[in-house]
């Protein structure tokens, strides 16, 4: 009798393999199969054993290996065949990655799931660029957003929410709309001069850093031709980046460019 499979959505972290949780490297390295996101670090990949059975689904915009109804129905086939399934995401599971659609899925099928949360790249990337997303006098709240455009290529945000100058914004998918993102921000009441924080590769070798404020966020992307994966971090918190990034030992200690 085949015994049942199941499904772990494990959040592989910003990209640095010393974020993962103890019980995310423990699943990788007792996984069938791993199926894993273009987001996942090479230092996490290489954690899963040389006989381990690995599925390559990353999407990045305008080009997908698997649509997401097919990467649905991978993980169902592979968990009936009686799998211990490993989905690596990147980031956390549940923050812009889908985990939910993919977890709602599977239970209705009858597949037993198991979440296990990651470091975001929100927390994991600002904690390391020495950005704090709250901190007392600049910053009473933070919120994530996504700046993947719909279909018909609206950007639809609250946008006089996110002029809160108080409010420390973190924008996932924002390259390619970080145009309309600056100029409705302005437009709703943000300070133009509000620093931005524009991090390539976050926690990784390959990482960049680069200080501008949000009147000069889209000339900032072109002028370093930064591509994705790249968080932007916007808010009175970024300034404190001078101060509390500069102990920071990492490969990007002195990769920091201002705008």
């Amino acid at each position: 009798m085949t015994r049942p499979g199941k499904v772990h959505l494990v959040g592989a972290g910003p990209g640095d393999p010393d974020l993962l949780t103890v019980k995310a490297e423990r699943l990788i390295r007792a996984a069938d199969v791993v199926v894993y996101d273009r987001l996942v670090g090479e230092g996490v990949l290489g954690l899963i054993p040389a006989g381990t059975m690995r599925v390559f689904v990353g999407k990045e915009s305008g080009h997908h290996i698997l649509p997401q109804e097919r990467i649905n129905d991978l993980l169902l086939s592979l968990a009936r065949a009686g799998r211990q399934v490993v989905r690596l995401k990147g980031g956390d599971p549940y923050i812009f990655g889908r985990g939910g659609e993919e977890a709602l899925f599977l239970v209705r099928h009858g597949v037993a799931v198991e979440v296990v949360p990651g470091v975001s790249a929100a927390s994991g990337i600002g904690a390391l660029a020495g950005i704090p997303l709250t901190h007392r006098g600049l910053a009473s709240s933070v919120r994530f957003v996504t700046g993947h455009a719909r279909e018909n290529g609206r950007l639809d945000l609250d946008w006089q929410g996110l002029a809160d100058p108080d409010c420390t914004l973190v924008i996932y998918m924002g390259l390619t709309t970080a145009p309309t993102i600056a100029a409705q921000l302005i437009a709703a009441g943000r300070p133009a001069a509000t620093p931005v924080a524009l991090i390539e590769n976050g926690t990784t070798e390959a990482e960049r850093r680069i200080i501008a404020t949000l009147a000069d966020l889209p000339q900032a992307i072109e002028r370093h031709g930064l591509k994705p994966p790249t968080l932007i971090l916007i808010g009175k918190v970024v300034g404190l980046a001078a101060e509390l990034g500069a102990a920071e030992d990492g490969p990007a200690a002195d990769a920091v460019k201002h705008g």
